[in-house]
């Protein structure tokens, strides 16, 4: 069991950061903001695949109509993505963000005073995001090295924004290196009580980046810190959602349906790879706690899965449903997701 963090509760649009609340699963666009129909499309399309908050970029003033089209379009909170041009910030706000992040080192203290009073006053959260790229020179100058640097930012931002009354705060202290980010946010989360948006920053490919997210934001989660993530990959944004959501069933921290396979051998005259494709695509959108096994060996494969829901298996042809351990039903292989799936759906 996963004892979480009890952080502050803030409330993004609709939804709730924080807390004893779900863990939310965040993306961004990646398309030019300039490209209003694309981007419409491609928020719709991470809205239906579970994206809880969207992040975009704000890079221009001609960007804001993107917030405009966005809340119009879809119902999930919209994030500002804001650097250096505090005015696109507070204009932001106005054209309808539900949350504003910012790396404060990149726009000067007066300048950051205003977007806080704006936000105050129209009760809009602000991220203050902090990344290892992005750290001010005078921490730089101060420490020998970045974590340190980064630690030191995060508490001077959250000083000034309390000194303004201002709490409507979510944290976050990324890096590209894994053992950093485990060490930033297990740091700054003993030292404050902010909702934390946790994600190994620049992770790489498809490739590269999944195993790099599940290790740093795994570890992190398995220790009850974060309450926000995103899967930052060099890939589609829905397979980030579907990585996010697939490292949360992994720890018990989200319902939904958790598929195990076994990885095959000699013994194997299924296709597992297909079939287990197959039943992920078919469970994708149902919510109820369920694992479901599909596993190669009609012999052992159902001892091996017990504590499955259900499970599949089969050779030769013919396919073995079965449920807790015990087989329920023999069909032949070509029926077996259809046949699973009419179980499902009567439990």
């Amino acid at each position: 069991m996963i004892h979480r963090r009890k952080s502050k509760v803030i409330k993004i649009g609709n939804s709730f950061i924080g807390g004893n609340n779900d863990i939310l699963v965040q993306s961004m666009l990646k398309i030019p903001s300039y490209d209003i129909e694309s981007n419409v499309s491609q928020a719709k399309d991470l809205e239906s695949n579970g994206c809880q908050i969207l992040r975009v970029s704000i890079p221009d003033k001609n960007s804001l109509d993107l917030i405009y089209n966005l809340k119009k379009n879809v119902k999930i909170p919209i994030v500002a993505d804001i650097h250096f041009d505090y005015n696109l910030a507070i204009e932001s706000v106005f054209a309808g963000a539900d949350k504003i992040r910012i790396n404060p080192g990149n726009i000067e203290r007066s300048n950051l005073k205003k977007i806080i009073e704006v936000c105050k006053v129209k009760n809009v959260p602000i991220r203050i995001g902090i990344n290892s790229g992005s750290i001010e020179k005078k921490f730089l100058r101060e420490f020998e090295n970045s974590s340190d640097s980064m630690i030191a930012s995060a508490l001077e931002s959250i000083k000034f924004f309390e000194n303004l009354g201002f709490n409507n705060i979510v944290l976050s202290l990324k890096s590209s290196d894994v053992n950093e980010c485990i060490y930033l946010y297990e740091k700054i989360s003993s030292l404050c009580n902010y909702p934390l948006h946790i994600g190994v920053t620049e992770s790489g490919t498809e490739k590269s980046g999944v195993v790099k997210s599940c290790i740093g934001i795994g570890s992190l989660l398995s220790r009850g810190i974060g309450d926000t993530i995103r899967v930052s990959l060099t890939a589609d944004p829905i397979k980030e959602i579907e990585l996010g959501y697939q490292i949360l069933k992994s720890l018990n921290l989200c319902s939904g349906v958790e598929v195990i396979s076994c990885p095959t051998c000699g013994r194997t005259t299924i296709d597992v790879r297909g079939l287990a494709d197959s039943v992920e695509r078919m469970t994708k959108n149902i919510k109820k706690n369920l694992k479901i096994a599909v596993m190669g060996c009609p012999v052992n494969g159902p001892g091996e899965s017990r504590n499955a829901d259900f499970g599949i298996t089969g050779a030769n042809g013919m396919g073995i449903i079965f449920k807790k351990g015990q087989v329920v039903k023999k069909v032949p292989e070509e029926s077996l997701i259809e046949e699973l799936k009419k179980m499902i759906y009567l439990e």
